[in-house]
Order: C-alpha cells, then structure tokens, then sequence
C-alpha cells in the first residue's frame, strides 16, 4: 500500500494538472486573438509591398501559433484587408476591422498619407495601429496612444541622403517627388536636414501627382539643370517610371539616381526594368550581412521554403510586428486594447533583427523604433540584391561608387 501522504500529492497534482487543463481550455473556448493586416493590395498602392507584408504577417502567426499561441494558447487569427494606398479606403477598412472583425491591434500600413488618415481613427476607438513601413514623421511626431512604429522616419532617411551627398562631393541636388505626405515630406526633411548642417549643395525639388504617366516633362526640366544626383521619391509604380523615363532621355545612369527606398530588392524588379535598372543607388534596411535572432532565422528558412525566393525587409518587418504584438499580449494578460497599449509602451520584445522597445521619446521619436539604413548599388544587369555594393555606412562599405563606361 501506498503512504497516505504520497496518495494525497498524487490527488494534488492530479487536481493541478486538470485545473491547468479546464483553464487552458477556458482560454481556447474564448477564440482567437484577431490582429487586422490592413496593407496595400491593389494600384494604386504599392501592392508588391502589401504582398510581402502580408506573407510576412501570416508566417508571423503560424510561428506564434506553432509555439503555443498567445495568453496560454489561443491562436492568433489574421484578417487581412487591402486598403490600395488610399487614405479613404485605409479609414473604411480600419473600420470594418475595428468594429465589425473585432480586432485586438492593426499593423501592415506602408503609404504614410493612408496612415496618417487611419491614425485618427485609431484614436478614437483606442486600437494600437502600426506602421510597417510608412515613414513620415508627422506620424509619430502626433504623440498619439495608440501610434507605434517599427521603421525609418524621413528625417533620419534625408539626413542619410545628405551623408551619402557629402560623401560623393555632389554640389547640385534634384529630388522629383510624389505629391503625398511621404514625397511633400521627405522633400522638407532634405531642405530642414540641410539647413541643419549646414552643407554647401543647392537643392532643386520637383513634385508630381501620383497618378501621371508621363514625367518626360519634368526628367527634361531636370536634365537641363544639370545636377550631379537624382533622388527619385516615388512609391511603387512611379519609381519605376521615374528610372525608365530618365534612361529613355538620357539621363540616367549618366546622372547618378538614389531610389530613396527598398523597392530595387524586390524579385519582380529586373523583370520590371530588364537592364535599364542597372548602375542605381538605392536605400535598405536589412542586409545579409547583419544578424538575425532564432526567430528572424526561423522566418528567413521558413520563407524561403514557402515562397522560393529569399524575404526582404517588407516581408521581414510584417513578420516582426505580428510577433511583438504576441509578446504584448502574453505581457499584458489582457485583450483590452488599453492594456495592450500599456504593455508595448512599458516592454522590450525580441523581433526578427534585435529587440524593440517603444519609449515616450521626443518629437517624432515616440513609439518609434528605427532599422538600420543602408545604401547599396548595382553594378551589373540582374545582379542579386545581396552582391550589391555598399556605398555605406562606411562601416560596412564594401567598394566605391560605380560609373557607367
């Protein structure tokens, strides 16, 4: 016969494991923890990015959900809603996501007016919305509660395009921007980051409606002023324009061209550009260089796997963000928005390239967590992103600045 006290611990463990058991099942019984993707899918938006954050988010939940879920095993559950790069239709899904989907938290956004738009909103019914890749600073310089930010804010970007300007000796500058609150922005930022500092360059700024076109008009004003740089700060559809119409006039790659974003990464662009694409310089926020945590290990091989290509930033930071959300919600114990709020603020969380943490900073800096930033060049047609030169930081420079022969 057993002794009474061992038959006692069985009874309490017996009692504990089942207790554990209804709990979690309690916990299951309550459904899914739903986080909204509203993100572009369809023109105008940028919806080559919109794809690669959504499959980023939803690898994002399938590595939360393999590894438990969240809040002691409820599943994440993504609703996914295309907001085609337009402030009205980023507001109308915000609030199909809010009120009717019931979701917990919102992430995905990449054109800064759509974000801009949707922050107000978010507001207003208290829900944590996320820039995924939409960077103008207006964004966090609101000090909105439930503002927060896991990329590049345009003033740090002109003040990278200022150092790689110093760096390169250019004297006169012609930025031809998209007439939205990222283009009408970064063009600002250039001019405030140059008065800053100060630097010797003269600056000559073009905006252009988002829908046009033909910019041959512009591209020829430009030629004839003859610049030293081009800084090409369209989003999506017209970046590439901007590229083949300044090579159809001749001037790229003669001038030198700095795409202001990742979008030469993408596998759709030597398709886009066949060789015309060649000689660019352009920004990015990862590199293969740079390291990844388990989890950014875990999402590059199972990307990959899945897609047959290797992720880019886009995709990465999708995934990021459904991760830190998770964090948080494990952090708060709690599906109150308010709560979640509380807990990201007060947090640090491990994403796919380091840890994040959103502190009350000044100005443009609350709730915001920057990448690092990178400007790389090709040098041959259809070369591999990753075989780019690295023009800088200086730090990682990996050759110099390459001209056409």
């Amino acid at each position: 016969m057993k002794p009474a006290w061992l038959l006692r611990a069985l009874v309490v463990l017996l009692s504990l494991v089942t207790a554990g058991a209804l709990w979690r099942g309690a916990l299951a019984a309550q459904g899914a923890v739903k986080i909204g993707v509203l993100t572009p899918l369809s023109p105008p938006g940028d919806y080559a990015a919109g794809q690669l954050i959504s499959r980023g988010a939803k690898l994002g939940a399938e590595y939360v959900n393999a590894k438990g879920g969240v809040r002691g095993g409820r599943k994440v559950d993504l609703l996914i809603v295309d907001d085609s790069g337009t402030p009205e239709k980023g507001v109308a899904g915000f609030r199909k996501l809010a009120t009717q989907d019931g979701v917990i938290a919102i992430m995905g956004q990449f054109h800064s007016s759509v974000m801009n738009a949707v922050n107000d909103q978010a507001e207003q019914f208290g829900i944590p919305v996320f820039s995924t890749q939409a960077s103008a600073k207006m964004l966090t310089a609101k000090h909105l509660l439930t503002t927060f930010r896991t990329h590049v804010i345009d003033p740090d970007r002109a003040k990278l395009f200022l150092n790689v300007i110093k760096d390169r000796g250019y004297k006169r500058v012609a930025l031809l921007a998209e007439n939205t609150d990222y283009g009408i922005g970064m063009i600002e930022d250039t001019k405030a980051q140059k008065e800053h500092a100060q630097a010797e360059i003269e600056l000559k700024a073009i905006l252009f409606d988002r829908q046009v076109v033909d910019l041959t008009p512009q591209l020829l004003d430009i030629k004839a002023w003859k610049p030293d740089v081009v800084i090409n700060i369209g989003v999506g559809t017209p970046t590439y324009l901007i590229i083949k119409q300044a090579h159809d006039i001749g001037l790229f790659p003669a001038t030198p061209m700095l795409v202001s974003y990742d979008l030469p990464i993408r596998p759709e662009f030597w398709d886009n550009l066949g060789d015309t694409g060649n000689y660019l310089m352009y920004i990015v926020y990862y590199h293969p260089k740079m390291a990844l945590t388990e989890a950014g290990k875990w999402f590059q091989e199972r990307y990959t796997q899945e897609f047959k290509e290797p992720p880019v930033y886009s995709a990465f930071n999708g995934f990021g963000q459904i991760i830190i959300i998770a964090e948080a919600l494990n952090m708060a114990a709690s599906d109150k928005p308010a709560d979640l709020i509380k807990a990201l603020e007060a947090g640090r969380f491990t994403s796919w390239n380091g840890v994040v943490t959103f502190e009350r900073g000044e100005g443009p800096y609350r709730h915001q967590w920057s990448p690092p930033m990178l400007v790389l060049q090709y040098t041959t047609a259809r070369q591999p992103w990753e075989q780019a030169t690295i023009l800088y930081p200086p730090e990682m420079k990996t050759g110099d600045y390459t001209a056409p022969q």
